[in-house]
């Protein structure tokens, strides 16, 4: 029978806060919870802005958490959004018959002067220079951004600041973060797990959509040259867009088995998950990391956005509320999924799970909290331009739907699940994703498909958008709450929603009445992906017909023990006494190491052997 990938931890940090735990998950439903999860959400929250609280939160503490997390202004940490810095070319000439003169240190001289320079001596360090006729020079200046909200993570946040991050672009700190979170979530030990399964029976899938553009990676590369800046030895490689799998293989769980980095735009998460998946079920691999980090809150990156008209400007988000009289805009409401809207809203976000087939999950007592079956991807078919939406997202979301309905049944699909959307809040997204949902709710007979779109909360976090959602559906099976659009006042006229439930309200349904979580994701250039993520109740009930009552009983006996170690994580990390796992020049191996031999290799730290003996399945076409 083929295997059950098992969600069996997950972490990562975005403008919500630490996933782990369903933190983060709580931030965008905090006026919802209960008195003790809120004051959990803020003491999590605290401790990751690093807050004096002195054991308890002022009422100005709480308002200062709400007002520096979720999407708001872009604050000075990342960059002055009244200032940008850039260089202004001008072209100046003499006046008259006077030459163009100024005094510079000779080692500031290029190395091949221009035919019209001419230099006199002043000094053993100073020289004058005299420029006859015109000259292009490029002058330091700065102007106002025309985007200045983000979904920034939470002020105070530095990941760079808990581990020696060693001039690591802030995508890649985001990445050891967000994975060790995730390892850390589990509350089995990593060391445990390798005692249980071979070397090469460890999948570790994750990237960047963008790669790391800051002046630590590619940015710093591109740009030093007209900075006048030296480059440096890490910022070609650290910039690759399959980093953050390398730095989790190589500094966080030192593994030797599959690997890999997919990239598909905004569907890069779900693309990774994928091939996690296909290992899981294959037997190729029986415990998997995920995930996707993007660090793309830079002047130059959201230029580039904004230059394709996708972001919402402050202009245009003054212009929707016009009515109102505003003479700032409303940040807090950049973001307004299936509403009037004018263009998404940038975020940075780290996101990681942790898979296991259903054996390992059963004999470690790991616990559930969901499953995934599958994600679909489709492409768009021929195009006109290669932003627009096509094809391949009605037939990604239809086969998820027809995925949950062949495992669950049509009337749980019908009943009991719900859509994360895309959500990305332009005006192209509003139309096209509400009409691929509208049309797939009237297939499969769902009259009122309640859908959440998060990116009102936390952005647009561009490969990762996907891992944000996926935290938000685990989430829910946690306190039953489906969160809003809580920064809409209504849906747009040009929204498909006959068969849709659109709303800035959330939706208490309980924790066990939803089957599952649509997950969609649609991304530039026509990479689509959706997957179904099932409830850790659906889990359970197929576990326990898979297994016998007394692998049932030794499961849940382990999972005791399981539980109370991840409790003591999560408790720890709430008082700021974890930090992120980085093993740098740790336990270096090479060759020599290794007990090699034709019908096997032995990893230390291992205690099953990497198999050679391979039986071929073509061997009936050589005969």
């Amino acid at each position: 029978m083929v295997k059950i990938p098992v969600i069996v931890g997950f972490g990562g940090v975005n403008a919500a806060g630490r996933s782990s735990f369903h933190h983060g998950y709580r931030r965008l439903i905090i006026d919802a919870l209960d008195q003790q999860l809120a004051d959990r959400t803020y003491a999590s929250l605290a401790s990751l802005m690093k807050l004096e609280t002195s054991g308890k939160l002022s009422p100005e503490q709480r308002n200062y958490i709400l007002e520096h997390t979720l999407i708001r202004r872009i604050e000075d940490d990342l960059f002055d959004v009244d200032q940008i810095s850039l260089n202004k070319r001008l072209s100046v000439s003499s006046i008259g018959e006077s030459p163009i003169s100024f005094i510079t240190k000779a080692r500031n001289l290029p190395e091949h002067l221009p035919e019209n320079w001419r230099i006199s001596t002043l000094d053993n360090r100073q020289v004058r220079v005299d420029i006859e006729g015109q000259q292009q020079i490029l002058v330091p200046s700065n102007r106002a951004g025309t985007v200045k909200a983000a979904g920034q993570l939470p002020t105070g946040f530095n990941p760079g600041k808990l581990y020696q991050s060693r001039s690591h672009p802030r995508g890649l700190q985001m990445a050891v973060y967000g994975a060790s979170d995730a390892i850390q979530s589990m509350g089995v030990d990593w060391e445990k797990v390798c005692q249980y399964v071979a070397p090469d029976q460890i999948s570790v899938y994750a990237a960047s959509a963008m790669g790391q553009l800051e002046q630590h990676g590619h940015g710093g590369m591109l740009s030093s040259r007209f900075r006048d800046k030296r480059t440096t030895s890490k910022q070609c490689p650290l910039g690759f867009a399959e980093m953050p799998a390398d730095f989790i293989n190589a500094y966080v769980l030192g593994s030797v088995g599959n690997t890999g980095a997919s990239v598909g735009a905004c569907a890069t998460f779900l693309y990774n998950l994928r091939q996690a998946i296909i290992d899981i079920q294959s037997g190729k691999a029986r415990v998997a990391v995920v995930g996707s980090s993007e660090a793309p809150i830079l002047a130059d990156v959201m230029d580039g956005y904004a230059a394709m008209g996708a972001l919402a400007t402050d202009h245009e988000l003054l212009a929707l509320d016009a009515h109102l009289g505003l003479t700032e805009a409303n940040y807090r409401r950049a973001a307004r999924p299936f509403s009037t809207n004018c263009g998404f809203t940038i975020a940075e976000s780290s996101q990681f799970v942790v898979l296991m087939d259903d054996a390992l999950t059963v004999e470690l007592g790991a616990t559930v909290y969901g499953g995934i079956t599958d994600v679909f991807v489709n492409a768009d078919g021929h195009k006109k331009s290669i932003s627009s939406p096509g094809l391949g997202n009605y037939i990604t979301v239809a086969k998820a739907v027809a995925s949950a309905k062949a495992i669950l049944g049509e009337e749980s699909v019908q009943q009991r699940s719900y859509v994360q959307a895309h959500g990305t809040s332009t005006p192209q997204n509003r139309v096209t994703e509400s009409e691929i949902l509208n049309e797939t709710a009237k297939v499969f007979g769902i009259d009122s498909w309640k859908v959440s779109a998060i990116k009102a909360y936390i952005g647009h976090s561009i490969g990762v958008s996907s891992g944000d959602q996926m935290a938000a559906s685990l989430g829910l099976w946690a306190d039953g709450i489906i969160p809003g659009i809580a920064t809409i006042d209504h849906v747009a006229e040009d929204v498909h929603n006959s068969h849709l439930d659109i709303s800035p309200d959330h939706k208490e349904v309980g924790a066990t009445n939803i089957d599952c979580s649509i997950i969609n994701a649609k991304g530039f250039g026509g990479n689509n992906a959706t997957a179904a993520i099932l409830a850790p109740h659906v889990i359970e009930k197929m576990l326990a017909k898979r297994y016998s009552a007394d692998d049932i009983k030794y499961y849940k006996t382990a999972n005791e023990g399981v539980r109370e170690q991840a409790y003591q994580y999560d408790e720890a990390a709430i008082r700021g006494e974890v930090s992120p796992i980085y093993k740098f020049d740790h336990n270096v191996m090479g060759g020599a190491d290794i007990d090699y031999s034709k019908e096997q290799i032995r990893v230390p730290g291992f205690e099953a052997i990497i198999d050679l003996e391979a039986s071929s399945p073509y061997s009936e076409l050589i005969k």
